[in-house]
């Protein structure tokens, strides 16, 4: 399989890119680093990076900003860092790539934790992934041509 993998030489993404990389084609994703650069809280360059990898077997992002901060601290653009990056910088992935996976292709998308269990400092982390965790159950009704949707 070609597998774009979107953060994949962060801390969890290295693993799961040496895991997946023993088997299959891997092509690395980052903002700073990887085979290729992107940016996913700018839809233009999600649209460069798919117009440069093409088609691809299955799309995984490890990747997305939030902020970390007690809430009576937090500003309205303090919460926008999150939605802009983890939340709409993943489901821009699925809208542009879908035009890019192949029949049957996957998503994966992730999350963690705190959108079931969240803690301290996290009401913005958390309102993200439980959006993220939404936006999987009712796009995945949605998505064509065989492909599937996952998050973790």
């Amino acid at each position: 399989m070609k597998i774009l993998i979107i953060g994949g030489t962060g801390t969890i993404g290295k693993k799961v890119s040496d895991h997946l990389s023993k088997k299959h084609d891997i092509i690395i994703g980052g903002r700073e680093s990887g085979d290729v650069k992107v940016d996913i809280a700018n839809s233009k360059s999600i649209e460069a990076l798919f117009e440069f990898v093409g088609k691809m077997d299955a799309i995984v992002c490890i990747a997305g900003e939030a902020k970390w901060a007690p809430f009576d601290s937090m500003s309205e653009d303090d919460f926008y860092i999150g939605i802009k990056s983890k939340l709409m910088g993943q489901v821009n992935l699925v809208r542009i790539g879908q035009n890019y996976l192949n029949a049957g292709g996957s998503f994966t998308l992730t999350t963690g934790i705190l959108a079931d269990h969240p803690v301290l400092l996290t009401s913005s982390a958390a309102m993200v992934n439980g959006g993220i965790h939404s936006f999987v159950k009712a796009v995945s009704l949605e998505l064509s041509n065989g492909c599937r949707i996952n998050v973790v």
